[in-house]
């Protein structure tokens, strides 16, 4: 059964007020780790909570970082075992020659798994991440707990707009990237404020990555389209949308929630890095989906 629940500022924050003052305290920066793949790829991660918790795999958009989950790791409760990697060619991974198609991110992510010894997990992916996370779920079923796809979609081959950014820009990219422009492209994913420091280092992570990463994630995200065999996922879906959304409109949403088991949760106000601006609200959405799953529920959100 899907549907889809549109939630007011505040609501559904009571059953953790309670962890308010701990979830303050946690604002030290985790320690940042790192694993080297089979395929020589290193991938830098980080790890919160208690180790023989749910593991919960976090993938982060097109030209980010694990950062894009810095503000919600204090959020989530100690039960989680949570896990925000960096994917190949972004921030401080390895960036090879090749292998940016969504197809080389999932499978780097079962690699990650296989080392960690990590036999399944729930995995949440934002935009290009949630790409991957479909992907994933899709070629590798029996490795999954749960979806949580942010600000996702199954296509982007008939936005007109994002062939015309591509054509006109990102195909055209050159090194050193001009930082204005990683500016702009980071200023259009927030629809609400979210801290200066935190959007500075979002840029900065953005301008790690080199011109031809950019230019062959974004023709890989141009040309996958596996909205097809949307049928073939079959583990339990959480889907959260900003209605302020630039980039996945309501109707790509609809296609996704008709998925068996998935549940839409529609953030009012929010833009596309909505994670990143209720940074609380997801924590609270996703420790709720989570929750679920241990009790054997078929929808993601009640």
């Amino acid at each position: 059964m899907s549907g889809d629940i549109e939630r007011p500022d505040g609501i559904g924050m009571n059953n953790h007020n309670q962890d308010t003052k701990r979830t303050e305290e946690r604002t030290a920066s985790p320690a940042i780790e790192s694993v080297e793949l089979p395929n020589q790829v290193k991938l830098p991660y980080v790890e919160q909570g208690d180790p023989s918790g749910v593991p919960v795999l976090l993938l982060h958009g097109f030209a980010d970082s694990w950062r894009s989950f810095e503000r919600v790791l204090p959020h989530l409760p100690e039960s989680i075992r949570a896990f925000a990697l960096t994917q190949r060619g972004h921030g401080d991974a390895s960036r090879p020659a090749a292998g940016y198609r969504v197809h080389d991110f999932a499978a780097d992510l079962v690699a990650f798994m296989d080392v960690l010894q990590l036999e399944a997990a729930v995995v949440a992916g934002h935009s290009m991440g949630s790409s991957v996370a479909q992907r994933f779920a899709i070629d590798y079923p029996e490795r999954i707990l749960g979806l949580v796809l942010i600000s996702s979609r199954a296509t982007l081959r008939d936005r007109p707009g994002v062939r015309e950014f591509w054509d006109s820009t990102v195909s055209k990219l050159t090194d050193p990237i001009d930082p204005d422009f990683v500016r702009e492209f980071a200023e259009s994913t927030f629809a609400q404020p979210v801290p200066h420091a935190f959007f500075e280092t979002t840029v900065q992570e953005s301008l790690k990555v080199p011109a031809r990463v950019w230019r062959a994630a974004f023709e890989g995200g141009l040309e996958d389209d596996f909205s097809g065999e949307l049928d073939k996922i079959k583990a339990p879906t959480l889907i959260v949308w900003g209605d302020q959304d630039a980039t996945c409109p309501r109707s790509d949403q609809e296609a996704l929630a008709a998925l068996t088991g998935s549940r839409l949760v529609v953030y009012p106000g929010a833009g596309h890095a909505l994670h990143c601006e209720e940074p609380d609200r997801f924590a609270s959405d996703l420790a709720a989906f989570i929750e679920d799953l241990g009790e054997g529920g078929g929808n993601a959100v009640d």
